[in-house]
Parts: C-alpha cells; sequence; structure tokens
C-alpha cells in the first residue's frame, strides 16, 4: 500500500509542476527607481534648479520614473499659487464675504478646478473663492505642467491621489492624469473607501501599487486593473543607515521578494545620494535585476494543480500508515483542521503540515534518511506552491493561512512517530524513568529552541540575535540567504544518525531537525516570494546545513576520543 502511495505521489508531481509555469512567467524580474515628486522638488529649490534638470541628473544614475504626491490646499498656498484668508478678514477689508467661509485666491486654472473638487458648497467674491469649512489640509490635484513636462522627458509617471470623503469622484476633475502610467494611493487607504469604491474604480484606468507594509484598505478593489508591487524604506529610517546599506535593503527587495517599483527620496547630500544610487544600480545588475518599466503580475491558475490534490491525498494516506498510534484518527483530524481553518487553502495547508513529517516514517539508514526527508519536504513544497499559487496570493493581497501551524505540527507528528505501537507501556516505563539533570536539561533546551523557533517567524521577529542579523547580511551579499532554521535542522540530521546516540538522544535530534524540514514549508508558504528564490533559498540551506552537520560529526567524535583518553 505505500508503494502504491508513494506511486501517487510521484504521479501527480508531472502535472502539479506544470502547473507553476504560468506563475513563473509572470514572475519575471523587474524593477523601476521611482524618484519621490515631493523630495524631488524640495530639493530642486534648495540648489536653484528647475525640478525637471534635476530629474534628468538623476536620470544618469538609473533613475527612471518620478511618483508625484497629490498636493494639499495648505501645500498651494505654501508655495505661493494660492491665498488663503478668513472671511471675517475679507469682510473686515469690505468684501460680501461670508465671516465663518474660507476663502481662496489665485492661479485660474488651480481655482476653476477647486470649484468642482469637493461636496461643499462654494461662492465667488470677485476674485475669491470661498467654501463653508476650512479646506487647508483638503486634496487639490497636481501640478499638471510638472507632470507634462516628466512625461515628455521619456520618465515613468506615477501620481499618488489622497482619499476623502468630501472630495468629488468627478470624471472631468485630474485624479488620475492621462500622463500617469501608474498609482501610488498616498495615506492609509485607497481613493473611495469605504462606501464609493465603485466610482473611484471607473476613474483609476492604471496599475495600482500594493506598498509592502502599508496596508491600504480598500486596495483589492483595483485588482482588475493590475497590481504592482512596491517597496519603499521610511524616511526617518533611511537616514540612519548608510547610503551602501540602505541601497541593500532595496536590492533584496527587488531580487528575493520580487518588488517591482523601487520607491526612492534623496538622502539630505548630493554625495550620499550618490552612493546610494550606485550602490543601488550596480546591485540590480549583479542580482540579474533588469530596470526596465514594470507590469503588472497577473496570470491564469492552470487546471493542473488539481492534479496536487491526489498527491496531497497519498500523502496524508502515508502519515496513517506510518504512524505507529492513532494514524488513521490522526490524519482525520489534520483533515478537518485543515478544512475547518484554512478554507480554500486547506490542500496548500495539508501539504504543509503532512509532507515535512513523512521522511521521518521510515528505517533510519543514515544519510538516506535525510535525503528520503527532504525529497518529501520538496514534493510537499510543489503541491503547496501548486493549490496555492493565484494572483492574490502571489501579489500578497491573500496571505497563506496557518503560518504558525506549519512550524508547530510537523514536529508533533515526529514526536508522536517516536512511540511504540505498544504505547501504553512506553509512557509507562517514561513515567517511572528517573530523571537525571542532564535529561532535564537536554529537555528545556529542545523546549526552548522550538519556542525561538515560532517567536522568531520573520525578520521583524522580537528575538532574532546580533550575531544572526550580521551573518544574514554576510550570506545575502554571497547567495541567496538559507532561513536559519533549514540550515540549523539539516546540520541536525548527520549530527543525529551518524553518531552512537542513546535512541532517547536521538529523537530529541531528530525532533528538532523536524523544525528545519517544517520550514521548507514555510518557504514556499510565502508566495510573494518568485519560486527560483524560495527554490535557490532551500538548496543552499541544504548544502550549508549538511556541511555543518558533517563538520559536527567529526568534531563530536574528536571530543569524545579526547574525553574518553
Amino acid at each position: 500500500m505505500k508503494r502504491l502511495l508513494d506511486a501517487l505521489i510521484l504521479l501527480a508531481l508531472l502535472p502539479s509542476l506544470l502547473a507553476l509555469l504560468p506563475r513563473l512567467e509572470a514572475e519575471r524580474p523587474e524593477a523601476l527607481l521611482l524618484l519621490d515628486g515631493q523630495a524631488l522638488w524640495d530639493e530642486a529649490r534648495i540648489r536653484g534648479q528647475e525640478p525637471l534638470a534635476l530629474l534628468l541628473a538623476y536620470r544618469e544614475l538609473g533613475v527612471g520614473g518620478v511618483a508625484f504626491p497629490e498636493r494639499t490646499v495648505r501645500d498651494w498656498v505654501d508655495r505661493g499659487a494660492l491665498l488663503y484668508r478668513p472671511g471675517r478678514e475679507l469682510a473686515e477689508a469690505g468684501l460680501p464675504a461670508r465671516p465663518g467661509w474660507y476663502y481662496l485666491q489665485g492661479e485660474g486654472w488651480l481655482l476653476d478646478l477647486l470649484s468642482r473638487a469637493y461636496d461643499l458648497p462654494s461662492e465667488r467674491v470677485g476674485p475669491w473663492l470661498g467654501f463653508p469649512l476650512d479646506v487647508l489640509a483638503f486634496p487639490a490635484f497636481y501640478p499638471l505642467a510638472e507632470v507634462r513636462r516628466a512625461k515628455e522627458a521619456g520618465f515613468y509617471v506615477a501620481v499618488r491621489p489622497l482619499n476623502h470623503r468630501l472630495r468629488r469622484l468627478d470624471p472631468g476633475l485630474p485624479l488620475v492624469p492621462e500622463e500617469a502610467d501608474a498609482v501610488v494611493f498616498a495615506g492609509v487607504e485607497a481613493l473611495g473607501h469605504p462606501y464609493r469604491l465603485g466610482e473611484a474604480k471607473a476613474l483609476v484606468d492604471r496599475p495600482v501599487a500594493l506598498i509592502e507594509g502599508v496596508p491600504q484598505p480598500g486596495l483589492g478593489a483595483y485588482r482588475e486593473g493590475g497590481l504592482l508591487r512596491l517597496f519603499s524604506l521610511r524616511y526617518e529610517w533611511q537616514l540612519t543607515l548608510p547610503p551602501e546599506e540602505a541601497a541593500d535593503k532595496y536590492v533584496l527587495a527587488a531580487r528575493e521578494r520580487g518588488h517591482q517599483l523601487l520607491y526612492l527620496r534623496p538622502y539630505p547630500y548630493p554625495e550620499e545620494t550618490g552612493r546610494f544610487l550606485q550602490r543601488l544600480r550596480a546591485g540590480l545588475e549583479a542580482g540579474g535585476v533588469p530596470i526596465r518599466e514594470p507590469t503588472p503580475r497577473d496570470f491564469t491558475p492552470s487546471p493542473y494543480r488539481l492534479a496536487a490534490w491526489a498527491g496531497v491525498a497519498a500523502g496524508l494516506g502515508l502519515l496513517a500508515l506510518g504512524l505507529p498510534v492513532y494514524g488513521p484518527l490522526v490524519a482525520f483530524l489534520l483533515l478537518l483542521l485543515a478544512l475547518g481553518y484554512a478554507g480554500p487553502q486547506a490542500g496548500a495547508l495539508l501539504a504543509a503540515l503532512v509532507f515535512p513529517v513523512l521522511g521521518f516514517l521510515g528505517p533510519r539508514n543514515g544519510l538516506w534518511m535525510w535525503l528520503r526527508a527532504l525529497g518529501y519536504a520538496l514534493a510537499g513544497a510543489v503541491f503547496l506552491s501548486a493549490l496555492g499559487s493565484r494572483p492574490e496570493t502571489v501579489l500578497g493581497l491573500e496571505a497563506f493561512r496557518g503560518v504558525s501551524l506549519t512550524l508547530l505540527v510537523p514536529p508533533l507528528l515526529v514526536a508522536l512517530s517516536f512511540l511504540e505501537r505498544d504505547f501504553r507501556g512506553t509512557l509507562a516505563r517514561l513515567f517511572h524513568h528517573p530523571l537525571r539533570l542532564g535529561e532535564v536539561a537536554l529537555a528545556a533546551l529542545a523546549l526552548l529552541l522550538l519556542l525561538l523557533a515560532l517567536l522568531r517567524r520573520g525578520n521583524e521577529a522580537p528575538i532574532v540575535p546580533e550575531l544572526e542579523l550580521r551573518l544574514r547580511s554576510l550570506l545575502q551579499e554571497l547567495m541567496v540567504r538559507p532561513r536559519f532554521k533549514e540550515v540549523f535542522g539539516h546540520a541536525l540530521f548527520p549530527i543525529a544518525l551518524l553518531l552512537p546516540w542513546p535512541r532517547w538522544v536521538q529523537n530529541g535530534l531528530l525532533f528538532l531537525a523536524a523544525i528545519g524540514m517544517a520550514s521548507i514549508l514555510n518557504t514556499f508558504g510565502h508566495y510573494h516570494t518568485p519560486l527560483p528564490v524560495s527554490l535557490a533559498r532551500v538548496v543552499n540551506g541544504a548544502l550549508v546545513g549538511l556541511l555543518l552537520g558533517l563538520a559536527g560529526v567529526i568534531l563530536v567524535r574528536r571530543l569524545r576520543a579526547w574525553w574518553s583518553g
């Protein structure tokens, strides 16, 4: 029966691999350096230059686009394009203005747009345009002449409209100028959120940027028009980083996380900005990421992905047969858990929970066991990717359900596999086993390592040692950086299997090694990471971990020889 199930897994792998082709085609690497238009304008004023002249100078350093944040009425007042007066002041000057209103005077084209911009009453008092509310913080369009000149000069143009409950969503207003190539919503929500998304969508016929780390409610409504992944550093944080380190973060985002728009702000000193852009451009070229105008990553999931369900079902059957106690019951409970918790992602979650365990259910035949465990884990990664790869997950709009479960459940299932069929006798012997201080220490260490693996998921985890951060930086300069849990897990396999440990010690080491195998599926569960990058990360982790483990075997043997005299 086990051979039949293994054969079914192998048969399901081919169509599942074919199902990944549309995603691989959509994940082509590309990036565009997009300069913040406000920062450009400020720097041009400091240097006494025209913004376009400065932008052309930045083009020589690789900048291919500019993003224009929507200005507010206050911005236009600060820049001298508008005058602003409370109605009381105008009334005291003899004009028939209303005391509780607020009035604007200035450039005719801008006043004409503002007179139609808001769902508010308005009035004209000579050259003044009045509103019953203070509109200083209201959105007030873009410097349209600058937008036009940048487009005519061949730059990629993005605009950043602001959402406001009183702004009028009128097709006759330049909420998205015709020169714009993309839209990057400013603020904390998408245009039209929450109740006018339908009206706003009709006005936005350009790709929309999805900003990493900045959830903008309502953004998913713009999915049909195409989404572009955008990465930016918070400017206050960027200023604390050396230009080279900041550039490396942008390179990493484009190379390993698939970001297409790199939103930049210059440093206060031109010399630092030059170093920043030179390092960024060189890093992208070295990483094989072409600098070009991006296109939305969209694809239609292949019908071949359904074959992965057969592979997942076969894996669940192997788990039911391989566990020494209550195997069928455990498999059934896992199925219920996946269906109830993950819903449409149940198949992907089952693959992540089951396949890291299967390699531990066979004989402990040295490194063949490691190779078997790695093979099952990679098969599970194929099924997980085939079932879970949809535009929503690849773009990051929809996260993988059950990230913590993928790191917790497989090691527990591996621990369950250590029980003998006469588990009652085993538990009785364990209960009466005299405790030794060394055993307690090893058990506490195992629990600590398991807790650490769960607490430090991701780059922003609360517990990441400084030494590990330095090693991360070093490794990612040399290769696609493997995850430390995987390196650690692979290293434990030779140490556990090639040295004459007592059974309980070997079991403990394999339990910890299971965390590394589970991490492989966790890696592929980050759908926004391109598939080739995830595969390279896993392969690098396996090779580095195996080499470290073999070195550890040699070290332990020599220590034992020294201790024995």
